[in-house]
């Protein structure tokens, strides 16, 4: 599709979102166990040592940046993304360039801000937290398209608006199955 295509496709509706980030979540947990889980776990086997928390948060967030950002750079869709027919571009139609990319990953978890804080404030531990930070991404996160006020069928998230970047839905002739 041409980029003129492409900025005329509507944004998908809010369940579309929701199923895109719930299928988001599993693929992303193959992701954090290869690059995260398994040098965290022969690094303390062998060396019997582990990283700080604020650390292996860090190293979590970068690992996290590279797998959204290459994908977002290269195609527009990350795997779950291409299930649900959906693509982030630019206002202009294109992919997006690394920095907006850069930009739109750190927009987009800015949903970790009041997850601390509820953390902080109601001391929240262990399970809690994993379901609060679940529901946070899933449901809540996904609720800012309804803060734009344009129609439903150009509405954006939040961290699309102030990265300037569009998520679209693909029409289903785009879809081809071998």
């Amino acid at each position: 599709m041409t980029p003129t295509e492409l900025n005329a496709l509507p944004a998908p509706n809010f369940w579309r979102r929701v199923s895109c980030c719930l299928y988001e979540q599993l693929v992303l947990l193959g992701v954090v166990a290869l690059t995260f889980l398994v040098p965290n776990l022969l690094l303390g086997m062998m060396l019997g040592i582990a990283l700080p928390s604020w650390l292996s948060f860090l190293y979590l967030y970068l690992v996290l940046g590279v797998y959204f950002v290459w994908y977002w750079t290269k195609s527009g869709q990350t795997l779950a993304m291409q299930t649900w027919r959906v693509r982030l571009i630019a206002s202009n139609g294109f992919n997006l360039t690394r920095p907006q990319a850069i930009r739109r990953y750190i927009y987009g978890s800015l949903w970790i801000a009041p997850c601390v804080l509820l953390q902080w404030i109601f001391h929240l531990e262990k399970w809690q937290i994993i379901e609060m930070i679940f529901t946070v991404a899933l449901f809540i996160w996904p609720l800012s398209i309804y803060l734009d006020r344009r129609e439903p069928g150009l509405r954006q998230s939040l961290p699309d608006r102030l990265a300037g970047s569009i998520l679209v839905e693909l029409p289903k002739s785009l879809v081809k199955l071998s």
